[in-house]
């Protein structure tokens, strides 16, 4: 099955008032050049982004910063954040901010990738991330239930792809990418190099096609 797609097309699949998880660690794995055609569509908003931070950048068309600048982002769900951008909206009440730990964040993406119903952790007993949470005694210690986080869409970035959607990451750039991408209901994948089916060894995929629906062939990155 050939997934390849055109980028104009990729992001077309994306709606206004989708949850969208957005692949990556700073910039490292995140899907650039998708979140920079995402941000020349400013009918595609009121978007809620769930990511591992919000890719910080000064320059004003990169990463989530048009998106940002053209209030496409009413929700921002990450484990850190240090926006300067995205700090002046909140503070006028244009976006709202959902701080996450960073464990906590990557196993309920995991748990709606998997199906689960939530987890119980440690992390963040006894502070402002319990409340409103059932806490249970397990074993003489307190854990918080936290529920899987899924999103409609899910973009993310890839060293290394077939047409089926079968993909290889570059070092650390695995990171949050296979995990969001088995907790999304439309997946993009984002990729450096194409091949052809059967150029990738079955042992060397990381991600399966079967979690990808799109594939966009992306050679140079726009940084």
């Amino acid at each position: 099955m050939n997934k390849v797609i055109d980028i104009k097309a990729a992001v077309d699949k994306i709606k206004a008032g989708d949850r969208l998880m957005v692949g990556g660690f700073g910039n490292i794995g995140a899907p650039m050049n998708l979140l920079y055609e995402l941000g020349t569509r400013p009918e595609i908003n009121h978007l809620t982004t769930i990511s591992e931070d919000f890719h910080s950048s000064g320059k004003e068309w990169q990463s989530f910063n048009p998106m940002l600048l053209n209030g496409q982002v009413d929700e921002i769900i990450v484990s850190f954040f240090g926006h300067k951008w995205a700090q002046e909206k909140m503070d006028k009440g244009e976006v709202k901010l959902t701080l996450v730990p960073q464990g906590t964040l990557a196993e309920r993406i995991r748990a709606a990738g998997a199906g689960l119903g939530g987890f119980y952790t440690p992390t963040g007993v006894g502070t402002i991330a319990a409340e409103g949470k059932e806490v249970r005694e397990i074993n003489g210690r307190k854990y918080v239930l936290e529920m899987p986080l899924s999103a409609d869409v899910a973009i993310v970035k890839a060293w290394k792809a077939d047409r089926m959607g079968n993909a290889i990451f570059n070092y650390t750039a695995q990171n949050f990418n296979t995990a969001m991408a088995t907790a999304a209901t439309t997946v993009i994948l984002e990729c450096e190099v194409l091949v052809e089916p059967g150029e990738i060894r079955p042992d060397e995929v990381q991600l399966p096609g079967v979690f990808v629906d799109y594939v966009v062939h992306c050679p140079m990155a726009r940084f």
